[in-house]
């Protein structure tokens, strides 16, 4: 380890090096280092790694820009505060994002700047700092929606505005920018399970603004997320819990559309919900008791309609 740490110095100023050759030997040891060390980042870190390693994901080379997003992800673990702090880090991310599908790119360089904006967006404070930035925001629904993209980057690109949709203001840059029918398009056309889990959780959080509104009327999301609750379909129970919070999400922000449209289609789908309340997480639980009341809405149309005395259970529960 120490002899490891002795080299980094060495390391990190090859990486302004003239020669390209130089440049990637230090850039693949670094890599490495940073993988199998993990008590190793901090120190790469401190010695000003990251600004060349940003400036990389513009070369040229597809392989100089998968070994410096590989690196960026694996500090972006121990070193976020680093990271954020850097002037030109996002931008740079954000470069590496729009290249993704172009031949001068590297697939694996686009996920990784995804996975690393994923991490850096378990931290609060950043949510607002990376949210703000549209271009971002763009690139990764724009990941999102075409369909070459590689799984893993679909995936890490989900979880990135999931992330981004957490800070609720940020929910209106979703929108506008055309995420709602990326979304649905990915829950509709994709049988990959954990992509439509990971499409319904973006889903669930964006449902939460009254902007949403229209857009999800534009994609009949409520008939769509009431199919994923129908016991025929198969759904796993994540997406069914994703979709009890997207609907509940609706009708407490939606409007009176959103209301008087989850009770119609609600009351196909109350098998569906009430296998959540029994089944899901403490969380999904609550929202699905939560959805459960606002069908019924104190009329007892559950109970009248159903006659299965669970749903009274349900139904009498204190939230």
């Amino acid at each position: 380890m120490e002899v490891k740490l002795d080299t980094v110095p060495s390391l990190v100023s090859k990486l302004s090096s003239v020669s390209s050759q130089t440049r990637a030997d230090a850039l693949k040891e670094l890599r490495l280092i940073t993988k199998l060390e993990p008590d190793s980042r901090p120190f790469v870190a401190e010695s000003g790694a990251i600004p060349y390693l940003s400036e990389t994901l513009f070369d040229s080379s597809p392989y100089l820009q998968d070994d410096a997003a590989a690196t960026l992800l694996n500090l972006s673990i121990s070193c976020r505060d680093s990271l954020i702090s850097t002037q030109g880090l996002l931008d740079a991310l954000s470069h590496s994002l729009r290249q993704h599908g172009s031949p001068s790119s590297s697939p694996s360089a686009v996920q990784s700047s995804a996975a690393t904006l994923h991490s850096l967006l378990v931290v609060d404070d950043y949510r607002p700092i990376i949210g703000s930035k549209r271009d971002i925001v763009y690139s990764l629904i724009d990941i999102v929606k075409c369909p070459n993209s590689p799984p893993r980057s679909v995936k890490d690109s989900l979880k990135a505005l999931f992330g981004i949709a957490l800070y609720a203001p940020n929910r209106i840059a979703l929108v506008e920018l055309g995420a709602v029918p990326a979304l649905f398009t990915l829950v509709v056309k994709d049988g990959r399970v954990g992509i439509v889990e990971d499409a319904t959780a973006v889903i669930s959080q964006v449902a939460g603004c009254e902007e949403s509104e229209e857009a999800f009327q534009r994609v009949s999301g409520i008939r769509v997320l009431a199919d994923l609750l129908d016991l025929s379909t198969g759904s796993s129970l994540r997406s069914k819990e994703n979709a009890v919070g997207a609907l509940l999400n609706l009708a407490t922000c939606g409007g009176d559309w959103g209301l008087r449209e989850v009770r119609e289609e609600g009351m196909g789908v109350v098998d569906g919900v009430a296998d959540v309340a029994e089944n899901g997480g403490i969380k999904a639980k609550s929202k699905a008791v939560a959805l459960l009341k606002v069908i019924d809405g104190g009329s007892g149309c559950i109970a009248s309609v159903f006659r299965d005395p669970r749903f009274d259970s349900l139904l009498n529960q204190t939230l």
